[in-house]
């Protein structure tokens, strides 16, 4: 079984629709040191959650990475393969009231953009 993460996105910018539009895309262009170390984690069948920031400040859907690149450490890249809409938008507010998020850096580092999920966190996001 493959890892876990929750990666967030400015809609504005890339939303999950456009992702579902485009059905794969390559995610790149972080640069916090610590989103990307866990970039550079990511494996092929990895699941992966998808946040939307902004207004919206929720995991909205789900995504396969399909591929890593991590030849240039400092600029790792992911092709992603589009999942489905969650069938609950799950919101920021409500993950903060979930025990399982208490130590997570999705509420501890609001910045981090890539954040790494339990099995736990990611079943509780995708409705399972």
């Amino acid at each position: 079984m493959g890892s876990d993460y929750l990666l967030k996105t400015e809609p504005s910018e890339y939303s999950f629709a456009d992702l579902v539009k485009d059905s794969e895309t390559q995610w790149d262009g972080v640069s916090n040191a610590t989103a990307v170390m866990h970039m550079r984690a990511m494996k092929a069948g990895d699941r992966v959650v998808i946040y939307e920031t902004g207004n919206v400040k929720s995991a909205v859907g789900t995504a396969t990475v399909v591929s890593a690149d991590a030849k240039d450490p400092k600029k790792p890249k992911v092709k992603l393969k589009a999942g489905k809409a969650l069938a609950k938008a799950v919101s920021l507010e409500e993950m903060k009231k979930e025990e399982m998020f208490k130590e997570s850096p999705l509420i501890k580092i609001g910045r981090l953009s890539v954040v790494p999920l339990t099995t736990e966190q990611n079943e509780f996001l995708v409705g399972k």
